[in-house]
């Protein structure tokens, strides 16, 4: 199947702990580009992300956003440091002593001291914030997926049937090329006759004549070209996946045979349907610019 390169996707997934909400978004871009925004506390997983979304993603610019919702952040315990405890209580001896004064020190008043008691986080669990950031990420990029798809079918339609334009164009040069020469053959002959009026015309150098004119404006081989490599696009269409970069490679290879084509010719009809045809092309090309 075939891909769009723009797409969205959004997903949550959540527990008692945890809530997280994940957007992303893309527009075409030669390769994969990653933009992540999310909250410093998930830096951590940064590579792991990247990682997955490379499951889904070929090609793109892509713009991730993360939210997560921490139902745990006031989950804190409280740090007793007997050793400071300890210090505290020696250096008050040591005052009661030298000044001759009662210590009076209680419980209470030496829990005020600083850094007797702390407040202390649980250690954050990155097996279980992975499980559940990577399932809203697959999610989010499923869904993702799903957008591009569906662009990329129509995409594909829209290509074919402009293809299909394509060839009709080839398919006129194809029989109105014969024609021109014949066309040139008997103008010359009569611009021939109309000089010499009674004399009878050289067919020898007449048909050298149109022999030179005719390798000179043949593109026999740049039509050939064309129709395999429109066939070669509708082949790599209906084949499908990642065949962005190779479709555009082609539909330059397309643009050079027609442009040979606009230069050979001297008929107008030719010229037109050769004009028409690059007008296709470069349609196709600017829809290809999309594809995965």
């Amino acid at each position: 199947m075939i891909k769009s390169m723009t797409g969205f996707g959004r997903s949550e997934a959540a527990d008692e702990k945890r809530k997280f909400t994940v957007e992303m978004k893309a527009v075409n871009h030669r390769y994969l580009d990653v933009n992540i925004k999310m909250p410093k506390k998930l830096n951590f997983f940064e590579s792991s992300i990247r990682s997955l979304l490379k499951e889904y993603i070929q090609r793109g610019k892509v713009d991730l956003f993360i939210t997560l919702e921490d139902f745990t952040e006031n989950n804190v315990t409280i740090r007793y440091n007997k050793e400071i405890a300890a210090e505290y209580m020696k250096y008050l001896r040591q005052m009661a002593e030298d000044f001759s004064l009662d210590n009076d020190v209680r419980v209470s008043t030496l829990s005020h001291y600083p850094e007797v008691f702390g407040m202390e986080e649980q250690v954050m669990d990155e097996e279980e914030i992975w499980k559940g950031l990577s399932k809203a990420i697959s999610a989010a990029a499923e869904g993702f997926v799903a957008t591009r798809i569906t662009e990329g079918e129509n995409l594909k339609k829209d290509l074919i049937s402009k293809l299909d334009g394509m060839l009709a164009h080839v398919d006129f040069i194809t029989e109105r090329s014969p024609i021109i020469i014949k066309e040139y053959k008997e103008d010359l002959k009569q611009k021939i006759a109309d000089l010499l009026g009674d004399t009878k015309v050289d067919e020898s150098r007449l048909l050298t004549e149109v022999t030179i004119f005719a390798d000179k404006v043949c593109v026999d081989e740049e039509l050939v070209r064309l129709r395999s490599h429109i066939q070669q696009t509708k082949d790599a269409l209906n084949e499908g996946g990642s065949v962005g970069r190779k479709l555009d490679f082609i539909a330059q290879e397309m643009n050079r045979e027609a442009n040979t084509i606009l230069s050979k010719t001297s008929d107008l009809e030719i010229s037109n349907r050769a004009i028409e045809l690059k007008t296709e092309i470069e349609k196709v090309r600017e829809q290809i610019q999309n594809i995965e």
